[in-house]
C-alpha cells in the first residue's frame, strides 16, 4: 500500500503522498470484518466520492478519527526515536556558531535536513494530539 520504501512524504502544509496515507490509515483502522469486506470489493480505487474530494491538509489531519490520529501519533513517535538526537539538541547545535562551524559542509547540510524533518514531525504530533 505504501510502495517499496514504506514511507509517507509530509510537507509543511499537507501530506504529499495523501492517497497512500489515506488508504493505509483506512485499512489499518478497520476491524477484521471490515477489512475482509473491503478486500473483497473489486477496485480499491473505486471508493466513495467523499475520499476523492478529501485532501490531507494539516487542517484535515487534525480532524481525523481518533484511531487514525493515535496510529499517526504513535508512528511519529517511533520515527522520532529513530533519530540520534532530539529537536532541542539539533536547535542548540544550529544556534552554537562555534560548534556548527566545526562541522563539515556535508554535516551542516545533514543537520539542516534532520532539523527540518523533526520540525515537520513535531508539527504533525501537535495536529493529531
Amino acid at each position: 500500500m505504501v510502495g517499496e520504501e514504506g514511507a509517507f512524504v509530509l510537507g509543511w502544509d499537507e501530506v504529499l503522498t495523501e492517497e497512500e496515507l489515506s488508504v493505509t490509515l483506512k485499512v489499518l483502522c478497520m476491524s477484521e470484518e471490515e477489512f475482509k469486506e473491503y478486500k473483497e470489493q473489486d477496485g480499491w480505487e473505486d471508493d466513495s466520492e467523499e475520499e476523492e474530494n478529501s485532501s490531507l491538509s494539516n487542517e484535515a489531519l487534525s480532524r481525523l478519527k481518533t484511531p487514525c490520529k493515535k496510529l499517526l501519533y504513535d508512528s511519529v513517535l517511533l520515527t522520532l526515536e529513530s533519530y540520534g538526537a532530539d529537536l532541542k539538541a539539533e536547535q542548540e547545535l544550529l544556534n552554537n556558531k562555534e560548534a556548527y562551524e566545526k562541522l563539515s559542509r556535508r554535516e551542516q547540510q545533514a543537520l539542516h535536513v534532520r532539523y527540518g524533518q523533526k520540525r515537520i514531525l513535531h508539527q504533525l504530533l501537535e495536529l493529531v494530539q
